[in-house]
């Protein structure tokens, strides 16, 4: 496939190595230029170009850049780009080591992905957030062999998350639909199946234990979690 990558970082950089080498054609693109990214170009083989250029290129679009870079994508990203082609946000919400509060967000009700969803004004599917960058580079497995990781997939759009769930696989992870994006909450920062690497049937009963819908004392509990794992990856980084 033709595969868009916006964004260069550890998570962006891992799909690029990868899917380049299962053949797929890929373009990776950032905020500052296609000139910046010729080191990334060459480690993982990617063709360096704009953001709209990687927006264009074809069947699947990756946008894993910070959350509060999202609202500064230009705005004409996807002119030109087909409706069904499917949108893989990977974003996490850091507020106090990297995007600051954003209001929507603290309220509880409106999930990250759902956030990305109206500032890209095109459907989104939610993967790839749960799970270490390293671990997306060199622990996917054929299927069926002991210990593959399962990674969540959500969104609103069957057919989009279909496409996207068959590329998961071919990468190595048994695709786990998690239902859709105002769902997404489950595969958050601070809930059990973050940066888990859980197995496909364990994660799927954590699902139906969490249940669809967040209360308040599960939004309370994973926030907690969360402020708990910036703090640390704060102090790890002053170190």
């Amino acid at each position: 496939m033709n595969i868009g990558i916006i964004g260069a970082g550890h998570i962006g950089s891992a799909l690029a190595t990868r899917l380049t080498s299962l053949g797929h054609s890929v373009y990776i693109a950032n905020s500052r230029g296609p000139d910046t990214l010729k080191d990334v170009a060459q480690q993982t083989g990617a063709q360096a170009v704009t953001a709209q250029e990687a927006a264009r290129h074809g069947d699947i679009l990756v946008v894993t850049i910070p959350l509060k870079n999202i609202p500064e994508l230009p705005k004409d990203m996807f002119a030109g780009v087909a409706a069904n082609v499917p949108v893989i946000d990977t974003s996490n919400y850091y507020p106090i080591i990297r995007d600051g509060q954003i209001p929507e967000l603290e309220a509880g009700d409106l999930t990250e992905s759902e956030w990305v969803q109206q500032h890209l004004g095109r459907p989104v599917v939610k993967v790839f957030n749960n799970i270490y960058a390293d671990h997306l580079r060199t622990k996917g497995l054929a299927k069926g062999t002991a210990g593959r990781i399962a990674l969540p997939v959500a969104g609103d759009d069957a057919e989009a998350k279909q496409k996207v769930m068959a590329l998961v696989e071919e990468l190595g992870f048994d695709a786990v639909d998690n239902g859709s994006l105002h769902e997404s909450w489950r595969q958050q920062p601070g809930t059990p199946s973050y940066g888990a690497d859980l197995p496909a049937d364990k994660l799927r009963e954590l699902f139906i234990q969490l249940g669809p819908k967040r209360t308040e004392a599960q939004h309370a509990e994973y926030l907690a979690n969360h402020a708990k794992l910036q703090r640390e990856m704060a102090e790890k980084g002053a170190t």
